[in-house]
């Protein structure tokens, strides 16, 4: 093929649908998004089935989300979660134009933030054919009344729709009453999850005390423990997850419902249920050996009992949480840690575990430990680098989420014992752990510092602080007072030199948490930062970092959409403009504190930044009102600008 000057033109061929879909298969989402504006083949390769799967749209409810409803209407499945709906017509006119375009191909529905009527609601339902998830949590409008599928035409219509429903989350009801949870459940034969998290439920020994056996009625104001058990033991054949958070379920009720007969539970959620006992631990374990997934989180009252017991009863656990159980001590972990189906634990504020059981149970016989994925030690102050250190190497083939914040005695070495065993890590939390220094991150060994009364051969007499706070001799360095030997330029370039594992050997990060480590500089942040695959990074309250640290970040971290610099006062409008062109994904931005940040800045994330989603610039002195007025108009995505004490409003919320 020749042009019309004569000259050969190569014509390249297309790329096959498949190829271009096989090349598609190892992006992530985000960037498989942008890859579909190339040509309208590489759209089409986007839309393939193999990656519409579990695909969620997330929106509020305003005129322009009807033109979006109309286009999802080309998908084959989809699910959807819109926000603050409410009475009004425009709220009443997207849900009829989801029943319209979406009946018979929406998978799930939640909606959160909403007040909508009942009426609204019961138009929508029988259209939605092939729901299998439905999400009415805190929506008390629908349940105030206690009319809600009175009728019985409404119930048979709802019924015929919802018998293919397999999850229900009615958590967060004020008004759930016996009555109206009899009529939702009977149009749902098929449950296999039921959330009932936060919901109010009455016991019957209680509410109907002294009541003959065939008096005994439902009620119209609670929901009783009478009416759970009845749905769980029709449902029990399909039923395998509960969530009875945050109820004030007793040992007794709880009792009543694991002895359902041939029901088989796999997850069972139980956090903040503060009266449970270790009895009533050890019962459920007896009753529900199939458990899964167990969350006996904020249970207060649950000692090592409960743990040894779940150890012994659940060969089979994969997640157990034990979050803020305060009682709890390293007694039963060894054994715990011998289950070898465990794959996530939850230990966050468990203030009385070191570590050293944890290590005793891993160390054992290599077949019949945990092969863990996840632990997470948030506040377990007595951790320190030997667990640390010990923990790293024998999870090194399986850790892949580490939430080490407020481990307050670990140091540098712990972190280098992560960047050189933990190489597979994918989240890492490292926040208000203040004795990290510039030094860990890069992988080094700080020199040994000699302080000048050392260096003379004649020590004198030591005093205390009192005698020395006098004036005739020098108090004792208190170990808060120390500051950290500042890297040099020599320093980073024997670092670029060396083979040593620093922090940039994860470089399958995605999470990244090191706010409050206020030794933390430049230095280590230029050097280390340099993750592509990074989606959500938080480097709040480092006082030492400046613009240098802000743009390194956004060069070589694009991929981030959460980018969290709160309190940090070298932070300037210079750095945004620096970072901001290269920041095209961000979709959460945490500038809160940052007293040089100006209107410069919000021009610029108005340039760059379109996807903003969530903005907060609290105590941001020199951002003006109306520059905000104009982000929040000109960015389509933008929901929540949060900006306390720059003006006399206090928050700002689109509508």
């Amino acid at each position: 093929m020749e042009d019309c000057n004569g000259e050969d033109i190569i014509v390249t061929p297309e790329l096959p649908l498949e190829i271009i879909v096989y090349i598609q298969s190892f992006l992530h989402a985000s960037d498989r998004k942008d890859a579909s504006l190339v040509c309208r083949s590489w759209y089409y390769a986007s839309q393939d089935f193999h990656f519409q799967k579990n695909l969620t749209f997330s929106f509020p409810a305003s005129a322009s989300s009807l033109e979006l409803i109309k286009g999802l209407g080309r998908k084959s499945r989809c699910s959807l979660i819109i926000k603050q709906l409410d009475g009004f017509s425009m709220s009443r006119s997207l849900l009829l134009e989801v029943g319209l375009c979406l009946g018979s191909k929406l998978e799930s529905l939640a909606l959160p933030g909403s007040s909508i009527t009942e009426a609204s609601l019961l138009s929508l339902l029988p259209r939605l054919t092939s729901l299998r998830r439905l999400d009415l949590r805190g929506l008390d409008s629908l349940f105030m009344s206690g009319a809600f599928l009175s009728r019985e035409e409404h119930r048979h219509q709802v019924r015929s729709a919802l018998s293919g429903l397999e999850e229900l989350d009615l958590s967060d009801l004020r008004y759930l009453s016996d009555l109206t949870f009899n009529r939702l459940t009977s149009c749902t034969p098929g449950l296999r999850r039921l959330s009932l998290a936060g919901c109010y439920i009455a016991f019957e020994f209680d509410l109907y005390r002294g009541c003959p056996a065939g008096a005994v009625k439902d009620s119209s104001a609670l929901l009783s423990l009478r009416n759970l058990k009845r749905l769980v033991t029709e449902q029990r054949w399909t039923l395998v997850a509960l969530d009875l958070s945050r109820t004030s379920i007793t040992p007794d009720s709880l009792r009543t419902v694991a002895q359902v007969p041939d029901l088989v539970l796999e997850e069972l959620r139980l956090h903040g249920c503060k009266e449970l006992t270790d009895y009533s631990i050890e019962v459920l374990v007896k009753h529900q050996p199939s458990l899964q997934r167990l969350d006996i989180s904020a249970c207060t009252e649950l000692t090592s009992r409960s743990v040894e017991a779940v150890a012994q009863g659940l060969k089979g656990l994969t997640q157990l949480s034990l979050s803020r159980d305060w009682r709890i001590t390293e007694k039963g972990l060894a054994e715990l840690l011998s289950v070898s189906s465990l794959r996530s634990l939850d230990l966050s504020e468990c203030l009385h575990v070191s570590g050293t059981e944890i290590v005793k149970g891993l160390t054992g016989c290599t077949t019949a430990r945990a092969q863990l994925d996840t632990l997470s030690l948030k506040s377990c102050t007595y951790i320190r680098d030997f667990a640390v250190f010990s923990l790293t190497q024998l999870l090194g083939n399986s850790l892949r989420e580490l939430d080490l914040t407020l481990c307050v005695n670990v140091t540098d070495l712990s972190v280098r014992a992560i960047a050189t065993y933990l190489q597979g890590l994918v989240v890492l939390r490292l926040g208000l752990c203040k004795e990290i220094t510039d030094w860990g991150l890069l992988g080094m060994v700080e020199a040994t510092k000699c302080e000048p009364d050392q260096e003379t051969a004649d020590k004198g007499p030591r005093f205390t602080r009192t005698f020395g706070n006098m004036g005739f001799f020098q108090p004792p360095r208190l170990p808060f007072e120390e500051k950290p030997k500042l890297v040099t330029q020599n320093d980073l370039q024997q670092f670029k030199q060396q083979a040593g594992a620093s922090l940039l050997a994860l470089n399958r990060l995605q999470e990244l948490d090191l706010s409050a480590c206020p030794k933390l500089t430049d230095s280590s942040i230029t050097q280390v930062l340099r993750y592509p695959d990074l989606r959500r990074l938080s480097l709040s309250m480092l006082p030492e970092i400046t613009d240098a640290s802000l743009a390194s970040v956004a060069w070589h971290c694009r991929s981030l959409t959460s980018l969290a610099l709160s309190h940090c006062p070298g932070i300037s409008d210079r750095g945004v403009a620096q970072a901001a062109p290269y920041l095209h994904r961000l979709q959460h931005l945490c500038l809160s504190g940052c007293s040089n940040i100006t209107d410069r800045s919000l021009f610029l994330l108005l340039q760059h930044c379109d996807r903003l989603q969530t903005l907060d610039i609290s105590r941001c002195k020199n951002i003006s009102p109306t520059t905000v007025d104009l982000l929040q108009s000109r960015l389509p995505f933008l929901e929540n600008v949060h900006h306390k004490f720059i003006e006399t409003r206090s928050c700002y919320r689109k509508k």
